[in-house]
């Protein structure tokens, strides 16, 4: 069993930037899919952006291309989540995820097993 730990979530302006960061522990292999995921208040879950295990292969929401990168370490079992520009709608809890499906690259929430807390992100105008 993988532990996700999210990081990096605080308020900012309209515009700014941020990367959010989320560390992975519990296991020796590191080779799975992973995404990132958010959730605002009142609405569904939805798919931010995602990436290969490889790290070869990305896939991002339409309101965040352009915007946002998705990126992974895996030597440091690490995964990453650069937004720039942010935007009001861009508020959210912002959750880290893994998937058993080696093939994955996106996808739906359904499609993962293993999460972490979360991290807030607000902007604000």
């Amino acid at each position: 069993q993988v532990a996700l730990e999210e990081s990096g979530g605080r308020w900012v302006h309209v515009g700014e930037s941020l990367t959010l960061s989320c560390a992975a522990s519990g296991r020796t292999s590191y080779n799975f899919p992973m995404a990132w995921f958010r959730q605002a208040p009142g609405k569904e879950r939805e798919l931010v952006a995602g990436i290969s295990w490889t790290g070869g292969v990305t896939e991002y929401a339409d309101s965040v291309k352009d915007r946002f990168s998705i990126s992974r370490d895996n030597a440091k079992k690490m995964l990453f989540l650069e937004m720039n520009d942010l935007k009001p709608e861009d508020t959210a809890v912002y959750y880290c995820a893994t998937s058993r499906d080696l093939m994955l690259v996106g996808g739906a929430p359904s499609d993962y097993d293993n999460w972490g807390q979360g991290t807030q992100v607000t902007v604000s105008s």
